[in-house]
């Protein structure tokens, strides 16, 4: 019984130690990981452009 367990154990170790494929769940967690950040640059973006062209401005006078 002890041998069958040990290979038995053996087998499990190998293959979550190979297992590298991309699930749907790993998909669903990318796209709820990217959706803030894809709605949140484009007013980061505004941001930065406004301060920059004000530090600009302000360095000149």
């Amino acid at each position: 019984m002890k041998k069958w367990w040990n290979k038995k154990k053996d087998k499990m170790r190998k293959s979550r130690k190979d297992n590298d494929n991309y699930t749907f769940v790993d998909f669903i967690l990318d796209v709820l990981f990217w959706i803030p950040e894809l709605i949140i640059l484009p007013f980061r973006l505004v941001f930065w452009l406004i301060r920059g062209v004000g530090r600009f401005i302000f360095d000149i006078f």
